[in-house]
Parts: structure tokens; C-alpha cells; sequence
């Protein structure tokens, strides 16, 4: 690999490890937001989860499935790390969610600078699903210092306009999917969602490319259409929507072209364009996302089936 392209590789997976700084929360949470997600009552189209500091924060409970059944409420959740979870979190996780696994698909290295609260009775699964090359070029071309988010700022403005940045951003999706380690590690993923006794939660650094690829993968195995599919991982766009807008402005004042603003979008949020063309590519080369999980992630037919038998109305 190139310097250049070593430098590149290991500052947007810096990006995807650590973020950019994204502004906080702004505002008190809802006061409707539901404290028991298992009641009737508390059925509602709005699945986002406000906690006082999990960022991107969702359950798929409530979405309905290609033969026109529900998932369960209260049982599979998704959502940035866990670093920063206050007691009230904590607490929510445990009560209103009968949490009893976590899944951390950070690299060693992200989770040992921000690791997860522990929380009593919560077993932790970490399932690295980045590529080890893309981790070696982080290793390799990371400063000795870790950047501080301001830094990560001028990164992402610096490389917005890179043809090569650009391209690195279109290959994140196919590189996961096709990487023989990460198809190993999300059928492991998927097999704890399966086996399982109470509540779910898997998370990367911000919860939307690696935590949204397997929740592509979960919606899959539930029966959801593509549609279902691509509108929840596009909703993390709705939990970042405020840096996005900020840095594509920065980036516009410099006069950057579409092209580097679909690098910001990908890159502070997710991109639905990147995904779809990661589904296709899963479409050419398995025939469908059930077959994909069946073949290189080992979750065949009848594990699909007793999912759904377990999470389904």
C-alpha cells in the first residue's frame, strides 16, 4: 500500500473508530418516551431510543416483515457505544429492556480507548468486523497522539475532495461483506441474537455502518423486504443530521464539487447509495441476502426460521 493511500486508510479508519466530534443532543428527552417497550400502549411508529448519552439509539421492535408480521417490541436494540452510558441508562437497559447481551463490533483498539460500562448480568461479545487490513493501516499510519476531534474535522474536510478518499468510502461496504473474517464474525453475531435470553444490543463506535450492516442482516433473517432493509440504516442519518449539515457547508465554502459531499455524508453519517450498491453486490455473487446468510455467515434455513419463530408476532 502507498503512503498516500496508507495515510488514507488509516485516517478514515480513524473517522469510523473514533467520529468527529458529533454535537450533543440538544434538548431533554422525550417525555413520551416509552419505559416498558413490551406493553401494548407503548406500540409506536417512533422506534428511536433517547438515552441521556447512547448516541444513535434505536430498537427494530415494531417493523413488519414481508409476510406482514411484527417484531417484537423491547428485545433487539442498536446504538453507538456504550463508553459514556450514565446510571440512568444503565438502568433503563436492565429494566425496560431485560438486557442481557451486548455485542461490540469495535477493533481491539477502539475499545480500549473508549470501552463499554459494564453492566451486572449483561454478557459481552466483541466481534471485530473490520477488515484487518484496513486496522493494520490504521496501526501503521495513526499518529502517536490520537487526534483530538477537531483534528478529525480538518481530515475529513482535507479529504473530501480526494478521488481516492472518495473511492475508499464506495469500497467500505464491500469490503466488510466480502471479507472472510467479518462473515465469519456476523454469523457469530447472528447465532447470540438466535440463542439469546432476554434483550440484544449491538453497537460499533456510532452505531451505523458495522451495527447497521448487521442489523441489515437480522431484518434480513426476519423476512423484512429490501425497503424495511435500507430505510433503518439510512436513519442514522437523522442521528447525525446536525454535523453533516455543518461540515457540508464547510465543505461547500470551500467549494467542494457533489462528490465531496457525498465523502461527508458517508463518512459523519451513512450513505444509502454505498449500501444499496453493497446489497446489489450480495444480490450478484449469493442470489439473495437469505442465501448470503446461509452461505459465507452459516445462518441457513432453519436457524432463520427459528428466529423468526422467536422474534415474530
Amino acid at each position: 500500500m502507498s503512503i498516500h493511500r496508507l495515510a488514507l486508510a488509516a485516517s478514515l479508519t480513524a473517522i469510523l473508530a473514533i467520529g468527529c466530534g458529533h454535537p450533543a443532543r440538544n434538548g431533554k428527552k422525550p417525555a413520551n418516551n416509552p419505559q416498558d417497550p413490551t406493553t401494548e400502549s407503548n406500540y409506536t411508529m417512533d422506534r428511536k431510543i433517547s438515552f441521556d448519552a447512547i448516541e444513535n439509539a434505536r430498537e427494530l421492535g415494531g417493523l413488519r416483515t414481508a409476510d406482514g408480521r411484527t417484531i417484537r417490541r423491547g428485545l433487539l436494540l442498536r446504538s453507538g457505544n456504550l463508553s459514556r452510558a450514565t446510571d440512568d441508562d444503565v438502568e433503563r437497559l436492565r429494566r425496560s429492556y431485560r438486557l442481557t447481551d451486548v455485542v461490540d463490533f469495535r477493533f481491539p483498539a477502539e475499545a480500549e480507548k473508549d470501552p463499554d460500562r459494564q453492566i451486572p448480568g449483561v454478557r459481552y461479545t466483541h466481534l471485530s468486523t473490520l477488515p484487518q487490513r484496513l486496522i493494520d493501516g490504521f496501526s501503521q499510519g495513526r499518529m502517536e497522539e490520537q487526534p483530538s476531534n477537531t483534528q478529525f474535522v480538518e481530515i475529513l474536510i482535507q479529504y473530501a475532495g480526494d478521488p481516492h478518499a472518495q473511492e475508499l468510502a464506495r469500497q467500505l461496504y464491500p469490503a466488510i461483506i466480502t471479507d472472510p473474517r467479518s462473515q465469519e464474525y456476523y454469523g457469530r453475531f447472528l447465532r447470540t441474537v438466535l440463542e439469546a435470553e432476554g434483550g440484544v444490543l449491538w453497537h460499533c463506535s456510532q452505531g451505523k455502518d458495522r451495527a447497521g450492516l448487521a442489523s441489515a442482516f437480522v431484518l434480513a433473517a426476519l423476512g423484512a423486504d429490501r425497503e424495511t432493509i435500507v430505510a433503518d440504516f439510512d436513519l442514522s442519518n437523522e442521528s447525525y443530521a446536525t454535523a453533516i449539515s455543518l461540515l457540508s457547508r464547510k465543505v461547500q465554502d470551500m467549494g467542494g464539487n457533489e462528490e465531496a459531499l457525498k465523502f461527508i455524508g458517508a463518512m459523519v453519517g451513512v450513505s444509502r447509495e454505498n449500501f444499496e450498491r453493497a446489497l446489489d453486490l450480495i444480490d450478484a455473487q449469493y442470489g439473495s441476502l437469505s442465501a448470503y446468510l446461509a452461505g459465507p455467515l452459516g445462518f441457513g434455513p432453519a436457524d432463520q426460521q427459528r428466529l423468526r419463530e422467536k422474534y415474530l408476532l
